[in-house]
């Protein structure tokens, strides 16, 4: 299917200051991402920034870069201004890759993109969860679904419960227990993309911190593709970024 890939890239940083311009073999960041998100087979490639740097530097790339306003809340709200600039059709499909996954495996992109509906104007993608410390964790958010594959609920408390196999030891996961870990990767209808910043605000949403709750909450389906296995993660502290920094100069010494 055709779809679009936009990718939100925003300069301030409070952990990682000026991260979508960090270097990585020769490349900033948003430009390894994008590249990544290319590979997928979308049919173009924007990145959504709040910075004149950062829209200079995808130019120098050869990637195409939307400069967009500078107050929005979310990465959702800045993809929806883009969208909407270039004119997508209603049934469009987008997808929001975030500007901190320079090692998004393309074909999860394509697979979450092929998810959206006239019946479901969202969807994400989930993966397993081996250890039961990261079950516990509240840094690691996890999804329930429904026997179609659709979110039930999105949390960062341990769900769900086994209520017996817990009462055993929380330690190891019980058997007969598959929890999953959700992949912060987004797919929208346009239509839908372009209503989402005007749905109220869930207070679900507000005591969890996630946004994808408004969503549920107000009622909309949210599709979820099942990875076998966790992708590499994103670049978060100067730790990540050295890890993907060895990834690509390895690489680029490969080659």
């Amino acid at each position: 299917m055709s779809f679009t890939v936009i990718i939100p890239a925003r300069l301030a940083s409070t952990r990682l200051p000026g991260k979508p311009l960090a270097d990585l073999g020769g490349k900033p960041m948003v430009v390894r991402v994008a590249e990544r998100a290319a590979l997928s087979g979308a049919a173009r490639v924007i990145v959504a920034t709040d910075h004149a740097d950062i829209l200079a530097a995808c130019r120098e790339h050869g990637v195409a870069a939307h400069l967009t306003r500078a107050d929005h809340p979310s990465g959702t709200d800045r993809i929806a201004e883009v969208a909407a600039a270039i004119g997508l059709l209603p049934d469009a499909v987008v997808v929001n890759v975030q500007g901190d996954e320079p090692l998004i495996d393309p074909a999860l992109v394509a697979a979450t993109a092929a998810l959206i509906s006239a019946d479901v104007p969202m969807a994400t993608a989930a993966h397993p969860i081996a250890d039961a410390a990261d079950l516990f964790n509240p840094n690691v958010v996890k999804v329930v679904l429904d026997a179609r594959g659709r979110a039930l609920y999105f949390s960062r408390a341990a769900v769900p419960w086994h209520r017996d196999g817990f009462a055993q030891s929380t330690a190891v996961l019980p058997a007969g227990l598959q929890p999953l870990r959700h992949i912060g990767l987004y797919a929208y209808s346009q239509s839908f993309l372009q209503a989402y910043p005007g749905l109220p605000v869930s207070p679900l949403e507000q005591i969890e911190a996630l946004e994808q709750l408004r969503v549920l909450w107000n009622g909309y389906a949210i599709a979820v593709h099942l990875a076998g296995e966790a992708p590499a993660a994103g670049v978060d502290t100067p730790e990540d970024l050295e890890r993907v920094r060895r990834h690509y100069d390895g690489a680029c010494a490969a080659s």
